[in-house]
């Protein structure tokens, strides 16, 4: 009898041994007992019936999914190959395992077909320029979508953006093209500048004409400094203005007498002296 009872001591201490089931801080067991959902257990030690219930682990930690590359005609007519990630994370864990078969493949899927819709009704310029905004979007409609599902999708990140050649080369002579429009525009400006600076130097010049001598001398003195170098200029004739003015007037001879016809005199004879 004693041998019996500790038999049935001992088979009832394995069976309960053997239920017992440890699940750490970021996992939920969904407990089926007969086959009817029960209460989510964990984190921690819990029991499981042997035979009667069935569990399954869920792990609530944020999961990055790679969305294979797509095959896109965006809505300019440009076929493109788009990649993103996907981040997400169980947030009830009996719709995750009842709700749908694979939440995994469901989601994946999902995020695949959605890509594929979204980019479809965007221009390749708008893809470029605004993936935050395409980023947006995706996460709104796959979170909205997978919310029966008990996931939350944290972003949606679209990743690589493969152009056909023909694209690539289009778009190089696009940026050439604009990289020289920008430099002419500079150029202009820079010229427009110039001649502003310009314009009121030679106002202020034409008000001192002593500035053009002091520019003069400044120009002369750049062009010595350099290394074996001659240099000949002219001396400036305002310097011997006052010169040529003083002695003009002396240069000049008296003029002769004329008559009133315009014909010149003859010239007074000297008298001969008388004889005594």
């Amino acid at each position: 009898m004693s041998d019996i009872l500790l038999g049935a001591i001992f088979g009832i201490a394995l069976y309960l041994f053997a239920g017992l089931r440890v699940l750490r801080e970021y996992e939920r067991g969904v407990y089926f007992l007969l086959g009817h959902l029960r209460p989510t257990k964990g984190p921690g030690l819990i029991f499981l019936p042997p035979f009667l219930a069935k569990m399954q682990k869920v792990s609530l930690r944020v999961m990055a999914m790679d969305i294979p590359p797509q095959d896109v005609i965006t809505r300019d007519n440009i076929s493109i190959k788009v990649n993103a990630v996907l981040y997400m994370r169980v947030r009830t864990p009996d719709k995750a395992v009842v709700g749908v078969e694979n939440y995994l493949y469901a989601t994946s899927q999902l995020a695949q077909t959605t890509l594929r819709s979204v980019l479809g009704e965007t221009e390749m310029d708008e893809l470029l320029a605004n993936r935050d905004k395409i980023n947006a979007i995706l996460k709104q409609i796959i979170d909205a979508r997978s919310e029966d599902w008990g996931i939350e999708v944290s972003a949606v990140e679209v990743k690589d953006v493969d152009l056909p050649p023909e694209m690539k080369r289009a778009m190089a002579r696009q940026a050439e093209a604009e990289r020289e429009r920008r430099a002419k525009v500079i150029n202009a400006e820079g010229e427009l500048q110039a001649s502003e600076k310009l314009a009121q130097a030679a106002h202020i010049i034409g008000k001192e004409p002593a500035a053009i001598q002091l520019r003069y001398l400044q120009t002369v003195n750049e062009i010595a400094s350099e290394n074996n170098s001659t240099t000949i200029f002219p001396i400036p004739i305002d310097l011997f203005r006052v010169f040529v003015e003083k002695l003009a007037p002396a240069a000049q001879a008296p003029a002769l007498p004329e008559s009133t016809g315009g014909e010149r005199l003859p010239a007074p004879r000297a008298k001969a002296k008388a004889k005594p």
